[in-house]
């Protein structure tokens, strides 16, 4: 590490929790990665606390912790709405970690984080009009204009899993969003019958046919939303992350060629589609940037 004092950088999901030191440059020290402790909001709280420790040498050369979580943050109340880990009642996260460090603790939405890490060091750097969409279990939108994050009146901005695409309203689109039902990886793994949708990617390498015709429906589906964050926040670049987008080499060509027949013609030929350039570090480096940003 370069600096003297880093900061503490955790990117907490729905299954696993990532965690690293990281100096001011985006030099990633210590690092470990760890099964989410979900049996309750104080068995997270204390397994977020005790990987803090495990990766500071010392809280005299901790700057800050950053920490991105799946869902939104309130920064009212400090409180936490993340129903994959908690249920639907609220935490009060930032109070109860405030309590048990000695440093300041700095959290944000893990889409927030995905789009200050590109824009910090990955495929958006020094942009000022960016969106990253992080495509896995569910579609969510971190979102950066005029330089700043855009978080909304409540801090739900990138919601877009929630866009409405068909009119049908299919009762599975009151419970996650139309957009996320159609084209998040359960939707891939349940048009084609698989336990995954890494099993039907896979599946599609090896062309077969059934898998292909899943891919491409879902790139279909992916195209309208993609055109509507392109006609709605007239982005310079939108970064793609997240799980499905592993298969970013079968996705992107046809995510690209069919943004342009629903998007603002403008727009469109403004904006570029990228894949991700930090993969599963951008969280753990947006977390970091956070901390740098604020907890001084």
């Amino acid at each position: 590490m370069s600096d003297a004092a880093g900061v503490v950088a955790i990117d907490l999901g729905g299954t696993k929790l990532a965690a690293a030191l990281v100096d001011s440059h985006g030099t990633i020290g210590a690092k470990l990665k760890l099964p989410v402790e979900k049996e309750s909001p104080l068995k997270s709280i204390q397994q977020i606390c005790e990987v803090a420790a495990r990766i500071a040498p010392s809280w005299e050369q901790v700057r800050a912790i950053g920490l991105a979580v799946p869902g939104i943050y309130f920064a009212e109340t400090g409180n936490v709405w993340a129903p994959n880990l908690w249920g639907w009642d609220q935490v009060p996260l930032r109070d109860a970690l405030a309590s048990r460090v000695p440093v300041p603790v700095v959290i944000d939405s893990d889409r927030a984080a995905y789009v200050l890490g590109e824009q910090w060091l990955g495929a958006a750097r020094g942009l000022s009009e960016v969106v990253f969409l992080a495509v896995g279990t569910g579609i969510g939108a971190g979102i950066i204009t005029n330089g700043q994050l855009c978080r909304g009146a409540g801090g739900i901005a990138g919601a877009v899993g929630w866009f409405a695409l068909d009119p049908r309203k299919k009762p599975i689109y009151k419970q996650t969003g139309c957009f996320e039902a159609e084209a998040a990886g359960p939707a891939v793994a349940r048009r084609a019958g698989a336990s995954t949708a890494e099993a039907v990617v896979e599946a599609a390498r090896r062309n077969d046919q059934q898998a292909c015709r899943v891919l491409e429906e879902t790139a279909a589906w992916l195209a309208m939303g993609l055109a509507n964050i392109v006609s709605i926040l007239n982005p310079q670049m939108i970064v793609l992350g997240g799980g499905l987008m592993q298969a970013g080499d079968l996705l992107l060509e046809p995510l690209r060629r069919e943004m342009f027949e629903w998007a603002q013609p403008l727009a469109a030929r403004q904006v570029r589609i990228e894949m991700t350039q930090l993969g599963e570090d951008a969280g753990l480096l947006g977390a970091a940037r956070l901390a740098l940003l604020k907890g001084t």
